[in-house]
This record gives C-alpha cells, sequence and structure tokens, in this order.
C-alpha cells in the first residue's frame, strides 16, 4: 500500500537532538512511551527508508527516538540536524500503511513457561487468569532489537505489568514468551535473559534467509494452544515460514 499525503499540524519544537557519539544523532520525540510519540518516530524513520538522505548509514527506532548514524566525512552533527528537521515536516503528512496482524500460537506455563505460577501469585491471579490476560490482549510491535528478530511488543494491561528477574537466566530457550514491566516479547535464539517467561511459541521468529516473523508496526495477538498443538505446529517448522 503506497504512502499517501495527509494534512497534520506539525512542530519541532517538543523534538530533541542531541549527539549520541562522534558518529550519531539521536532525535527524541519526548520520554513517554505513548502511541502518538512512536507514530512520530515511524512516520521518520519510514520517510528516511523512502528518501534517504547522502551520509546516513543506519537507522535505529525505539520507543521515542530514533538513533541515525552517519559517514562523518559526508556529514556533521549540526548539518545532519539541519536536514531532519527539515524532513520532519514532510515525514509527519505521511498516513502510515494499514498495520499488518500477525497471530502468534503460544503454550503457557509448565516447562514452556516455568515463571507463570509466579507472575499469578505476584497479582494474586490464577495462572489460567494471567494467560487469559495475555492472550487477550492486542500489542504493538515498537521496534525490534537486543537480538535479530526480537520484537518489543507492548503495552501489557495493568494487571500483568510485573518486573523482570532480579537475576537473568544464562540461557532461555528460543519462541520463549517473556514479559518485563509493561512489555512482553519473543526469544528468537535462544540467549540470556530476565524477562519472565510465561509461555512459549513452535514458531521460528527469524531465519537469516528471511529475516524477521514480525516488522515494527504489526499488530499482535497470542492465540493459546495446548502441548499437543505445540508439538504439531513444531513439527511443521520445517517447512520454512509454516
Amino acid at each position: 500500500m503506497p504512502y499517501t499525503s495527509v494534512h497534520v499540524a506539525t512542530s519541532t519544537q517538543n523534538i530533541r537532538f542531541q549527539p549520541a557519539s562522534d558518529r550519531s544523532l539521536l532525535v527524541s520525540f519526548g520520554e513517554q512511551i505513548s502511541l502518538e510519540n512512536h507514530q512520530r518516530v515511524v512516520r521518520l524513520l519510514h520517510f528516511l527508508e523512502l528518501e534517504p538522505v547522502a551520509g546516513i548509514r543506519n537507522l535505529h527506532p525505539a520507543y521515542c527516538s530514533l538513533l541515525v548514524t552517519f559517514d562523518t566525512q559526508m556529514q556533521k552533527h549540526a548539518e545532519l540536524e539541519h536536514i531532519v528537521r527539515a524532513c520532519l515536516e514532510r515525514a509527519d503528512q505521511l498516513r502510515q500503511p494499514e498495520a499488518r496482524k500477525v497471530e502468534i500460537p503460544v503454550c503457557y506455563g509448565g516447562e514452556y513457561g516455568p515463571d507463570l505460577n509466579d507472575v499469578a501469585a505476584i497479582h494474586g491471579a490464577t495462572p489460567e487468569r494471567v494467560a487469559a490476560a495475555h492472550s487477550s490482549t492486542g500489542y504493538l510491535v515498537y521496534f525490534l532489537g537486543f537480538v535479530p528478530g526480537f520484537a518489543y511488543l507492548g503495552e501489557l494491561p495493568d494487571e500483568l505489568v510485573t518486573p523482570r528477574l532480579a537475576t537473568p537466566r544464562k540461557s532461555v530457550p528460543p519462541g520463549s514468551v517473556g514479559i518485563a514491566g509493561r512489555q512482553t516479547g519473543i526469544y528468537p535464539f535462544a540467549t540470556p535473559g530476565g524477562w519472565r517467561l510465561i509461555g512459549r511459541t513452535p514458531l521460528t521468529m527469524f531465519r537469516p534467509d528471511n529475516g524477521s516473523r514480525l516488522a515494527i508496526g504489526d499488530r499482535v495477538r497470542f492465540l493459546s494452544i495446548s502441548s499437543g498443538e505445540f508439538a504439531a505446529l513444531e513439527k511443521e517448522q520445517a517447512n520454512p515460514w509454516a
């Protein structure tokens, strides 16, 4: 779906620009995680992808900011800030295409979600209630980071907001679904991690030949499945993107 123009009242007065290193510029849209702030991050990201600026090497979106790395032989911080300010006026007039909707099957609890019972105890709820609350909410993919294919999803319902583990695990199984603060996410690889694990998906979240299953801006819902369904779907993963 192509991007089309839409009139939006814009201002760059509340946007902060600051050098993050000798070759990077951080563009911040505020300190609070909000859909409005993130939409401005995404609009600027997509605009700079559609109309590349000479010297920009990489773009790294986050909840409320965009980190722009650049070639110091072609740009300086002040010059790049001037260019990005001009881009913002045009980027804020881009309408995003309709979000892609993605369902992720998850088997909650047991060996797949070793922290589910603890999360339930923290909130004075049953494990079934925690799983139901997690799977009944839609989530936005704010950005990908940490490792390739790790999508930061938000926001969790208030009843599930839980601090991360005091001591991170040395290895989290791939496909593990975790929560931390107001975030939820899926570990694409076996990596260290401190999020509380409440379930696991049998889907492969990242393949070097196909990239990430999820992308920034996607809308995600989790679908609760049984251990038997998990085993059947896991078997299908022998076929890429089954």
